[in-house]
């Protein structure tokens, strides 16, 4: 069996992407705002049921775009549970991060955690939709109400998820998504800043293009993060599909899940009725009573080809740049969740023989 990836991007049918192709070709136009940008941005912002969408070259310089664009600064309560991206860019605003612990059910961050947490130095919370589990919005709003923070979500997992059919993109001062092409909805790299109001759309966009305002006016120092009508137009094309594949991996996540339940030892995170999910992530949990460690779990894999991986393990807090920032004691959920994670493969066009393999293993 060739090698299997924890994902696999999803592409549209090369030949549907030749018009798009000559259609730049014809206009010359490859980046700055071009035909397919402005496009992508109005549909997209239709298709996810929000206001405004501002896209980016990737979900990084989104979220460093969107700390700069609140003018976050101090102190910024965040989860140790992430890929470290979402640290990163409170580091790269001199943002100092403080971790809080995260709950089991999920492994979002723990709202009942969050007050003791709070200095006078805090600005923000930075919370993630882990797996695309939507955190506990309207605590974590809450809490920013009383104390006067910013909420900004990091809801690169979270594209088209749902909470009473209202988008969870919708919480928030502002949220980021990437399209990175692990994600379900990808446009090679990329990412966007979700937001509420023109205004603030209008400072993001000046903040992404070199603070520029028009050809002699730069009104604030910005960067260069734009996404190019490329990437404007393969995810213009991948919204013709992008039902289509959250509807084939709800299908593999529905088989694994089945099998799951009847393992000893494996668990799953508590998924909610009121939820719309994007069934991009399968993480299981590998407890002391399954009969491999989580780690040996994942070298049986790899001997069969099968490459999972231990999203998010380590910790953000382990890794060198952030490993004074916190004792371990402090964050024992978090610690007992990363190491015994673990994604599965899950993309719209797994193979069902591939599949099969898969709880084989798990079984065996």
């Amino acid at each position: 069996m060739s090698q299997i990836f924890v994902t696999k991007p999803s592409l549209p049918p090369l030949e549907e992407f030749i018009p798009y192709l000559e259609k730049i070709w014809e206009n010359k136009i490859l980046t700055n705002n071009g035909e397919f940008h402005q496009l992508l941005e109005v549909e997209l912002a239709r298709y996810l049921g929000v206001k405004y969408v501002a896209l980016f070259s990737n979900g990084t310089l989104a979220l460093l775009t969107a700390l700069k664009t609140l003018r976050i600064k101090g102190e910024v309560i965040t989860t140790p549970f992430t890929f470290v991206a979402t640290t990163h860019a409170l580091h790269w605003n001199n943002i100092k991060p403080v971790f809080c612990d995260i709950k089991e059910a999920d492994g979002n961050l723990d709202e009942t955690k969050i007050e003791k947490l709070i200095t006078t130095e805090t600005t923000a919370i930075l919370p993630v939709h882990v797996y695309g589990h939507p955190c506990n919005v309207e605590e974590i709003q809450r809490i920013a109400d009383v104390y006067g923070l910013k909420v900004v979500y990091d809801a690169a997992h979270a594209f088209n998820v749902k909470v009473n059919n209202t988008s969870v993109l919708n919480f928030g001062d502002l949220s980021i998504l990437s399209f990175h092409a692990t994600k379900i909805f990808n446009t090679f790299e990329g990412g966007a800043i979700i937001c509420h109001d023109v205004k603030t759309k209008s400072r993001i966009d000046h903040l992404k293009n070199f603070g520029f305002v028009n050809e002699t006016t730069v009104i604030t120092q910005g960067i260069n993060a734009k996404m190019n009508e490329f990437q404007s137009a393969i995810g213009v094309l991948q919204l013709k599909f992008i039902d289509e594949y959250i509807r084939k991996s709800k299908v593999i996540f529905e088989v694994y899940t089945f099998h799951i339940s009847q393992i000893k030892g494996l668990k799953n995170f508590t998924y909610k009725n009121d939820v719309t999910y994007n069934y991009s992530y399968y993480p299981i949990l590998v407890t002391e009573n399954y009969e491999l460690t989580r780690d040996e779990l994942y070298e049986k894999f790899k001997l069969n080809n099968i490459y999972v991986r231990r999203y998010f393990y380590p910790l953000v807090t382990e890794f060198s740049p952030y490993i004074d920032s916190v004792n371990d004691t402090k964050l024992p959920i978090a610690n007992k969740i990363a190491k015994q994670i673990l994604c599965l493969p899950i993309y719209p066009f797994l193979d069902n023989t591939v599949l099969k393999k898969i709880i084989k293993i798990l079984n065996s």
